[in-house]
């Protein structure tokens, strides 16, 4: 049913004068003066229509590369055909935790004269269509007039779209103006929304300036999160008719506007996304703010990205492709930040807008876009930073006071039921690499910034003591890797739990009658005596434990092969070069085993697994430098000889235990309970048998490997028959025997282990074997030189694009690899 509304025509009038009154005259308009960001049209994709909600590609991104700024929860494409042109396609909205496309297009426009003579953009004498940082454009020159359509954002919930009109007559020029567009019906290709979420609401209606499109409540865990007041609301500061479709959830807006001669007009248009009737009135007066006066905003936009381009980037001595890859990971990294929201108290920078699951904040890749956004956006930087830190550990947590100082691993906009949410996505199971004090460094680096060092320093301290006293077994001071005390890695009386499947069925002697049989083989059990004896048993033919993913977790390299991830035929191929086909035998050089981290009165902390590895450890005596250099600025000087004296003796370890003469590279120590330390003071084996993987240059990254042995280091990474190969520095050696270039941790190019590896190069002298490698990531990563989203990770066979699209701590990594090894000072 179609209904009309005066009402909307009689709110509008008073706003008809409006653009006028910001900023524009009657007369044409000086042509602005070129922009830094104009330089640089197109450097990512931001064409497409979209059809269904979940418009994905293989890896479960959405196919298409939407612009989002300042923090909004919304973002828009260009159009991909001339059938939209006229209108922004879209918009995605981030549903909580899910990215979703809620239309093909919202907001398409049509022109026509007095007389009815229709104006199809198609037949335009010349038409632009492209994306700058920070805006989407469209341009159509007439004979008679001019339209151009610019997208910019006026603030965290809010698009701003301009639509300058231009009469090119000497007579005044009268045009009609048509919005319209209606929300998507389809859920995926073979459902619809009502038929994938039948009881999920969604109507339309009018508001003062337009229209307001509303959705019930919806919680689906996995796939789409509503509040039951989440809005979509289209204002416009020129005076309209709408006609609604309520049941085709469309609408229709015609408004008239009369350019004098030689005159221009400009009409905006605000759509905005908000999550909650609390945000809704949060906004509200910002929302106010901008349809009074939404020039000034459009404007500020503008200045906004010229001092992001200003400071991020130097155009002296730098190719142009290489300034426009430094200029996609700008862009990259804005797209991805997100205001607060939700559970997300501060500004954070999700790792990918259009990947399905990275919708929030990660520990470690936090850290990295921090460093980064340090150089040209150094507020979301530091917000980036204190988003995780919201959620450090405190003694009193009615959660898990044992972890006090911890940071977790993920926040996203809902907590998990334990917290009182109803989310999936939040993780406490683990942390992430202790990193954070070098982007909190790099970011005083760059803005001189001390208060900032005085705020964050004693939550350093306190997360950096927390690796002591929750990941180190025996306490010599070297650290692993681990997983919290968690529903998902121990029963209620604090027993690991892992489940084992027998194909061949139980060994005999092996009694399981406290597991609980789940079918196919499969057993669950409980239990630290009970798992050491399966592991010794053997005969097992597959295990699952969730310690294991924990720790992987926990190192940032999920299922790399040091944390004895190996495919069964990769097992078998090892089993038959190793120990002559017996598959026994080799499997007890992939086992892993753990050890329950207690309190001293024996209460469970959590677990370690059996390794000290050696990135963590060098990690933590780069950390213990920083924290030097943070106590001195503050005038501890106390606390820095300390932490000094630390990083000195974390180095020691490091080359006397963790490096393998034979080899020349370094491994993380297996350890078990009893062991006894050699003369060097070493306990345990190195782990060479799992092959070599970037975790042997992280000493040379944290400056604690000795010269020799850096020297060694480098003969493996250069070598085409272990690292070198066509993009270089893979999360696994050709040699691994677990090593495959299409497994997440196991052989792809991860672009933060690039960087460490040629950044650690340079910090021993080899900056040239460093810039031939920079130059073959460049030449040979598929994708970075085009248009096309930077990725998550990259073949380092084939060069092939991998893994999540629009992915922010590659783009990170970029950038500083463009400041560090491309960007010419002076």
């Amino acid at each position: 049913m179609f209904r009309k509304s005066l009402l909307s025509i009689a709110l509008g009038v008073a706003l008809f004068g409006l653009a006028a009154c910001n900023g524009n005259d009657s007369s044409a308009p000086t042509p602005p003066s070129p922009t830094l960001a104009s330089q640089y049209k197109n450097v990512i994709d931001r064409s497409g229509t979209p059809l269904q909600f979940r418009d994905f590609d293989s890896y479960s991104n959405l196919k298409y590369n939407p612009l989002l700024d300042l923090g909004a929860w919304h973002g828009f494409l260009l159009p991909a055909s001339e059938n939209e042109w006229g209108g922004f396609t879209g918009p995605m909205v981030i549903a909580e935790e899910y990215s979703l496309f809620f239309a093909s297009e919202l907001d398409k426009l049509t022109l026509s004269d007095e007389s009815g003579r229709q104006y199809p953009l198609t037949a335009a004498s010349k038409q632009e269509i492209y994306a700058i940082p920070g805006a989407l454009i469209q341009r159509y020159e007439f004979d008679t007039f001019s339209l151009e359509l610019e997208l910019r954002y006026g603030d965290a919930r809010t698009a701003l779209i301009r639509t300058r009109l231009s009469n090119h007559t000497d007579a005044p020029l009268t045009l009609s103006l048509d919005w319209q567009g209606e929300l998507l019906n389809q859920w995926d290709a073979k459902k619809t929304i009502a038929e994938q979420y039948p009881n999920w609401t969604r109507t339309i209606s009018q508001s003062e300036q337009g229209v307001e499109f509303q959705f019930g409540e919806l919680r689906s865990t996995w796939n789409i999160m509503q509040s039951g007041s989440a809005s979509y609301r289209i204002d416009r500061t020129l005076a309209s008719r709408t006609t609604l479709d309520e049941k085709g959830l469309g609408y229709r807006s015609e408004a008239s506007l009369t350019l004098a001669a030689k005159g221009s007009e400009d009409v905006y248009t605000l759509q905005s996304y908000v999550h909650s009737s609390d945000e809704a009135s949060h906004y509200q007066q910002s929302r106010q703010a901008l349809l009074a006066n939404p020039a000034d905003y459009f404007d500020a936009s503008i200045r906004r990205w010229e001092g992001y381009l200003e400071r991020g980037l130097s155009n002296q001595g730098i190719a142009e492709s290489e300034r426009r890859i430094a200029v996609k990971a700008m862009e990259t990294l804005n797209g991805n930040w997100r205001s607060p929201a939700g559970a997300i108290l501060h500004d954070g920078v999700t790792p990918s807008n259009t990947a399905r699951w990275f919708d929030g904040v990660w520990a470690w890749d936090s850290w990295k876009h921090a460093y980064a956004m340090a150089h040209f956006n150094p507020e979301v930087a530091k917000n980036n930073v204190r988003a995780m830190y919201d959620y450090q550990v405190q003694p009193n947590d009615p959660v898990r006071p044992q972890d006090a100082g911890m940071v977790i691993d993920a926040v996203f906009y809902n907590k998990l039921s334990d917290r009182g949410g109803d989310g999936g996505n939040w993780n406490e199971r683990d942390t992430k690499p202790p990193l954070s004090a070098w982007a909190i460094w790099e970011i005083y680096s760059a803005t001189r910034d001390k208060a900032f060092i005085a705020e964050m320093y004693p939550k350093l301290q306190a997360y950096h003591d927390w690796w002591y006293r929750a990941r180190d077994n025996n306490h010599n001071g070297i650290i692993e890797y681990g997983a919290t005390k968690h529903v998902e890695h121990n029963d209620e009386f604090g027993n690991i739990t892992f489940k084992v499947q027998y194909a061949n069925g139980v060994p005999a002697g092996l009694v399981l009658a406290s597991c609980t049989s789940e079918g196919d083989g499969w057993y669950a059990c409980a239990g630290m005596p009970l798992y050491q004896q399966v592991l010794s048993v053997g005969g097992y033919s597959e295990m699952d434990i969730g310690a294991q993913h924990g720790a992987g977790w926990e190192s940032g390299m999920d299922n790399a092969a040091r944390f004895g991830f190996i495919e069964q035929d990769q097992l078998q191929r090892y089993a038959d070069k190793t120990y002559g086909g017996d598959l026994a035998k080799a499997r007890q050089d992939w086992n892993v085993a753990f050890f329950e981290n207690r309190e001293d009165d024996g209460s469970l902390i959590g677990f370690s697994i059996d390794q000290e590895s050696v990135e963590l450890n060098a990690f933590l005596a780069k950390e213990k430098r920083i924290l030097a250099d943070m106590a001195e600025l503050l005038g501890k000087a106390d606390e820095a000889s300390r932490y000094r004296e630390g990083a000195s003796q974390l180095a020691g370890y490091i080359n006397g235990c963790l490096f393998d003469e034979a080899s020349g590279f370094y491994y993380d120590r297996q350890i078990a309970q009893g062991d006894v330390a050699d003369a060097n003071g070493c306990v345990g084996k190195l782990l060479t048998a799992r092959g070599r993987g970037p975790e042997g240059w992280s000493p040379l990254w944290a400056e604690v490997a000795d010269k020799e042995k850096a020297a060694r280091v480098r003969e493996v990474m250069l070598n085409a028959q272990e690292f070198n190969t066509k993009v270089p520095l893979g999360t696994a050696a050709l040699t691994n025997p677990a090593y495959d270039p299409n497994i997440y941790w196991r052989g792809r190019v991860w672009l933060d282990q690039f960087y460490f590896g040629v950044k650690g190069l340079e910090n021993y002298g080899y900056r040239d074997d460093a810039q031939m490698l920079v130059n073959k990531l460049f030449s040979n990563a598929e994708g970075l030189a085009g248009s096309g989203p930077i990725r998550e990770n990259y073949n380092p066979e084939t060069g092939a694009m991998q893994g999540a699209s629009n992915f922010s701590w590659s783009s990170a990594h970029l950038y500083m690899l463009y400041r560090n090894f491309l960007k010419k000072e002076g």
